[in-house]
Order: structure tokens, then sequence, then C-alpha cells
């Protein structure tokens, strides 16, 4: 096996989304500030900045403002200021009622904020990085975590060029060691690394389970006539069943564009639900038809988003690194916003480490990270909206909003108790026994459309001879176990037909598509065997948004 390159740098960053790219800048703005020159380098697994990123997004800006107070001036594409809200709830197929402003939760209001491509918004944030002098490379997938005496002393890239069985192709190349005093991790919502830096550290041991939604996205160009720039609209209600939480939403973006989304709550409990297909049939509600019809779609991404909020947030440190942003989990789910948290947790990360490398001790912790994290206006924002998703999980939809408006409207978030979820999101399947079939319309071509052709617009593309990145801990469960008792649901949860049951001489064959995969993590989240781990695919394969 060929030895690895080693590159030393003062603080490795792992992930190109608003959290680590805002380390990344925080930390060059206190070394100028210092008098000190600082070797910071940043991974990103996609092939260029933002390629992966898929968010709404309505950004509110109170991070980019203390990171980046002349980001007007330095041109960041942030243009479209919102100029209205609406709220409906989708009573059927047919009908709606909008939600007076009064009856809105107040962090849903969204004054001040913006209507942005995020993906945009990370590739302006790698230009500042670049131009301080941070280390981007982009199309590298951080695969392995590097230990020394306990401590994380890095992590390393993954090989390239490796074959589908594993035998070194004639373009084989070793990964890179990349190492550092500390390394920040910021991969975004279910961090393959996170995911193992929370088992080893037992940072999740004081936890209650994080919580999740899939969040599918499709870009628009409409008939001008219907476009209004600026306007923000969110529905809830049909066609989701009262117990089961979601909604969708639509934003006119600039240049006669919308972005639109639906996001399906990983804890339901039909394993008949297709998320893809509930958000294809919400498009023919006239209340969402009314806007794209004539339009063209452009675009299609997918990702899961965290919904745990405070009582799911892990320890944030750990003997060497620590984490940021969705890594951690630290969306606002009465917001439904999670850049702006992500933004300022990076932000303060950068401020722990750089104050940790001013200490000769090779090993100065960064635990004040979490006493930072504590005392910032995350901390408060997150405390506020504690109640938002237990209260849901809890009352179901009606009740729940209910309890929400009191809550955020007349009690400002200070209620002198905190609900808890602790049911992981993957144990809350019913089986097929217990569940009521869904029957979905076939697609029209013009508003609603098939899985694939969806697949083909997020440009998403793999080395196809490479091992499969999805790993079954036990190839048989699919078939064995969870085809009879659930129908095998990835096959429904999945936005990108990664997975399906194929019967090939009277047998049936769990297969894995994993070229098509988006890099959405909802089958490493939802799979009720937890059979499923989500590893990194060679370095810059996957979607390559643009605009999202």
């Amino acid at each position: 096996m060929s030895e690895r390159e080693s590159m030393d740098f003062d603080v490795v960053i792992v992930g190109g989304g608003p959290a680590g790219l805002s380390a990344a800048c925080r930390l060059m703005q206190l070394a100028e500030a210092a008098g000190q020159e600082l070797n910071v380098c940043l991974v990103e697994k996609g092939s260029e900045i933002g390629a992966h990123i898929v968010s709404g997004a309505v950004l509110e800006p109170t991070a980019l403002q203390e990171l980046f107070p002349d980001w007007v001036e330095r041109g960041a594409p942030i243009k479209t200021a919102v100029t209205g809200d609406d709220v409906w709830y989708l009573t059927g197929s047919e009908s709606a009622v909008k939600v007076p402003a009064l009856f809105v939760p107040q962090p849903m209001h969204n004054d001040g904020n913006y209507i942005v491509s995020l993906g945009n918004v990370c590739r302006w944030l790698g230009e500042q990085a670049e131009a301080m002098g941070v280390n981007l490379f982009p199309g590298f997938a951080a695969a392995e975590v590097l230990y020394e005496d306990g401590r994380v002393a890095g992590v390393a890239t993954g090989d390239m060029g490796v074959a589908a069985d594993g035998q070194h192709k004639p373009t084989y190349e070793a990964g890179y060691e990349l190492r550092a005093r500390y390394t920040i991790f910021s991969e975004g919502c279910r961090g393959s690394l996170g995911k193992q830096l929370m088992e080893r550290f037992e940072l999740r041991r004081h936890a209650d389970p994080q919580h999740y939604g899939i969040g599918i996205k499709e870009i628009w160009e409409i008939d001008p006539a219907q476009h209004r720039e600026g306007l923000v609209v969110h529905t809830t209600g049909w066609p989701l069943d009262r117990r089961t939480e979601g909604g969708g939403f639509l934003y006119h973006a600039a240049g006669n564009q919308v972005y639109l989304g639906y996001i399906v709550a990983l804890n339901y409990s039909n394993p008949h639900l297709n998320p893809f297909r509930e958000f294809q049939r919400w498009k023919h509600h006239p209340k969402i038809s009314a806007t794209l019809s004539g339009g063209k779609r452009i675009s299609y991404g997918a990702r899961a988003v965290n919904k745990g909020g405070l009582q799911s947030l892990p320890e944030l440190v750990f003997p060497g690194g620590l984490l940021a942003g969705c890594e951690a989990g630290f969306l606002n789910g009465a917001k439904i916003k999670g850049s702006h948290t992500a933004m300022k947790t990076g932000m303060l990360a950068a401020e722990s480490v750089f104050e940790a490398l001013q200490s000769e001790a090779a090993d100065a912790s960064v635990g004040d990270y979490t006493q930072r994290v504590k005392d910032s206006w995350v901390w408060r924002e997150l405390h506020a909206a504690r109640n938002f998703g237990p209260a849901q999980h809890k009352f179901g939809n009606l009740l729940g909003a209910a309890f929400i408006w009191l809550d955020q409207n007349v009690f400002r978030g200070k209620l002198p108790f905190t609900l808890r979820n602790t049911d992981p999101d993957h144990a809350c399947l019913k089986p097929l026994s217990e569940s009521t079939p869904i029957e979905y319309p076939v697609p029209d071509g013009k508003l609603s459309f098939d899985l694939l052709s969806s697949v083909y617009l997020s440009s998403t593309n793999h080395e196809e001879d490479q091992p499969v990145h999805l790993q079954l801990l036990d190839p048989a469960v699919p078939i064995r176990n969870n085809l009879p008792v659930y129908g095998e649901p990835a096959r429904l949860y999945c936005p990108a037909g990664v997975y399906e049951v194929v019967t090939e001489g009277g047998e049936q064959r769990f297969q894995i598509n994993a070229q098509n995969c988006v890099h959405c993590k909802t089958c490493d989240i939802k799979d009720p065997a937890q059979n499923i781990n989500w590893t990194v695919p060679e370095g810059a394969g996957g979607p390559n948004y643009t605009g999202m």
C-alpha cells in the first residue's frame, strides 16, 4: 500500500459550508489583527465550494454582519430582501386558509431577511477565505479521523482511483494526511466523521437523540406575471396527515425564479410514505400551481436537516477538535433557519481555536468554545425555541401549532419547563400491517415529475468503478427483515432512487445504485435497523448544484 503524504497546518476545517467557511475567515481575521501568520486548510468533498450546498433559503444576516460588516461593498450575492410573508394551512387538495399574521409564530416572520442561494453565498465566502490566505481543497473527501495519544490530530482524505473490487486502478492516488493542532468539524447535517467522533468520545451521552427532516428542493423559472420578488410563502397541512410533521415553502427569488421545496420530518410512522412524491403532489395544490403554471423546472436537490434543537445538542468539544454548525445541530426549528447559527458557531469555534493556539502547550483545550456558545445569541435563540419540535411530536400538528403559538408569541419561549423527544426517528416506523397504503398520482410532466429525471437535474456524478460508499452492516437485513415488516422503506424515503428491490430468477435482491446518491444522508438516519452507514465516496463525487 502506498504511504500517504502528510501536510501540517495550524488548523484543519472539514466542510465548506457556512460554518466551516465562516470559521476559516474568522481565524484569518484574528491572525491579521494579532500580526500573526496562520496556516489554515479547509477540505471540501464537493467538486467546488457550494457544489453540495442545498437549502431553502431565507438568510438572517445577523452573523454575516458580524463577520463582514461591509458585506454589501464586498459584493455578497445577497440582494433579494423579503417583502412579504404568507403562511397557508392547506385544508385539502383544493382548499386552503391563510393564517393571519397574528397567529404565525413570531420567529417565522422574516422582516430584515433575504432570499438567497446558499450555494452562491458559500462560493462568495470561499472567495473571501481564499483571498485571506486559507488553503481551500475542494474535491477531496475527508474519509478518516487521525488520532494521536487519544487526541484528534487531523484527517485523512480518501484514496482516489480504487476499483469496486478494492484493486488499485492505473489512476490510483493515496489520500493525504492533513494534520493540525486543532480540527474544526463542520460537515453539515449527519456528518460521517462527526458521527464517529460522537461515538468515540460519547458526545451524545447527555443529549436527546438528534431529530431530522428530509428537505427536497427545486428551482423554477416562472411567468413574470406570476412573480413577486421577495415574497416568502410557507404551507402546512395537506398532503400530509395530521400526525406527520412537515410543510412546503416557495420563495420568490430574483430573475423570475422561485425556490420551492418540501420538508418531511423523519419521525414519520407510515412506511408507505414517499417524501419525494408528497412534494410532487403538493405542487398541484392551486396555491402552488398558480405560481408554477407555464414555468420551467431547472434544478433539483435534497438534503437532510437537523430539527432536534437545544435538547439534542451533543457535547461540542473533544481533545484536539470541536463541532460547529449543523454538524452539531444548531438549526433553529422555530425559524426554519440554520445558516446564521452555523456561521456564528463557526466564528465562535475559530475564536476558541485561535486562543488555544496562543498557548505553548500543544494540547491546550478549546473547552471555552462551549461557554462561548452558551453566552451567545445562538444559545438564547435555541433556548427560546427548545419546545418547538417536541411539541409537534407530542401533541400533533394542530394542537402542537396552538402550543407553539402560545409558547412563542405569548410567553416568548420562557415557559418554565422543557419538553423532550427521546424517540429516535428510525424507531418511529410502524409495520406495514398497522399502516394505511398511500396512493400517489402519476406525474404529469408539467408540475410533477419522476424521480430519475429529477436526479438528472442535480448533475449528480460518481465514478462508477469504485467501492460502494453506502455500506450495509448486514447485507441480509433489507430482504430478511425490512422487506416483510416495512416493505423496505429505503425504496421510498430515498429522494434519488438509490435503493431498489429487484427480482431475479425468482429471488429478491436489494440493489444499491450508489451513482445516484445526492448525499442527503436520509438512509443513514431513517433505516429502521440502522443497517446503512453513509460514508464518503471518492472526492468530487455527488451532486454539482448551481444556484441551490
